[in-house]
């Protein structure tokens, strides 16, 4: 499947790890990382936002460029077998919790309120700085969610939702405040090609797991741990990033992780979108060093 072909996207991934390289276009990279399911049997959902949260921060973001919100505690849920620990593949190689996390929201802190107004800076001034989005207009930033959704919303914590209209003002408010410079949006939720469906600002590129009236599958169950521990969209973005995205030479582009999208294995339809996009060249989105990073880095324009 060539998504990139389809929608002309000549995003390069390149020169992981290189410094950031300051200039009128873009100067920092920031990371928001939201689970928004409470409840041990959605251990998935919070495997899958530390996973990438691992990824994120190798590749470049340090935690004080990243928010990361946490509707619930996994690792200390009296059900945990591993206590203090949660994992994503079914040998349990790296424990994704470890000593080296920072969780900016948790528990009750995590709902559609506290994420909008932390999107748009609609916060008080006592509000510390490790829980806000310190961003300008020259900020790239990668907002990922996961959770249970539906056609065009999303539920948090199974106590409210944020539906694709929230989204997509909340990204508005955020372009004209000049809150980000360039943003790619992931989503990985039943339906979830539907909440960007929305979108009307300018410089986003928008994918999902699956499109409408179609279901997200988890990838494996760790049978120790009694539940699914990760979501096949999830599983294969990181598989790619964990293997071809490794040293700081790399060529791999954003294209090349859509085209990397099997249905097959995926078990549904991921969607790509970069309508918002505009004629303008687009630089270099490296997951780690480099551009409108997925993940990190310096912007380079292309050719």
């Amino acid at each position: 499947m060539k998504l990139s072909n389809l929608l002309q996207i000549p995003v390069l991934l390149t020169p992981l790890f290189a410094p950031i390289v300051v200039n009128a276009e873009h100067t920092s990279n920031w990371a928001v990382l939201v689970s928004t399911s409470r409840f041990w049997f959605n251990y998935r959902h919070l495997a899958n936002v530390l996973s990438l949260y691992r990824t994120v921060k190798r590749l470049g973001i340090p935690d004080s460029q990243i928010i990361l919100m946490l509707p619930d505690d996994m690792a200390c849920n009296p059900r945990n077998a591993f206590p203090g620990t949660v994992y994503s593949n079914a040998d349990r190689a790296v424990d994704l919790y470890g000593d080296n996390i920072e969780v900016d929201y948790r528990g009750y802190e995590v709902t559609v309120e506290n994420f909008i107004r932390l999107l748009t800076d609609r916060v008080g001034e006592e509000m510390p700085r490790s829980k806000r989005l310190l961003t300008d207009d020259r900020s790239n930033i990668l907002v990922y969610m996961t959770g249970h959704g539906g056609n065009e919303f999303l539920k948090f914590q199974d106590a409210e939702e944020i539906s694709a209209f929230d989204l997509a003002d909340a990204f508005e408010q955020m372009w004209e405040k000049k809150r980000y410079h360039e943003l790619l949006f992931m989503i990985d939720t039943c339906q979830a090609n539907t909440m960007y469906s929305k979108f009307y600002s300018p410089n986003i590129i928008a994918t999902g797991s699956s499109e409408i009236d179609q279901s997200s599958y988890s990838h494996h169950a760790d049978n120790d741990v009694g539940v699914a521990v990760i979501d096949r969209y999830t599983y294969y973005n990181l598989d790619f990033l964990e293997t071809q995205v490794r040293e700081p030479g790399s060529k791999k582009t954003l294209g090349d992780l859509f085209d990397s999208y099997d249905e097959s294995k995926i078990h549904s339809h991921p969607g790509v979108d970069n309508s918002w996009w505009g004629k303008k060249a687009i630089g270099a989105w490296a997951l780690a060093g480099c551009s409108l990073v997925w993940l990190a880095g310096s912007y380079l324009e292309s050719a």
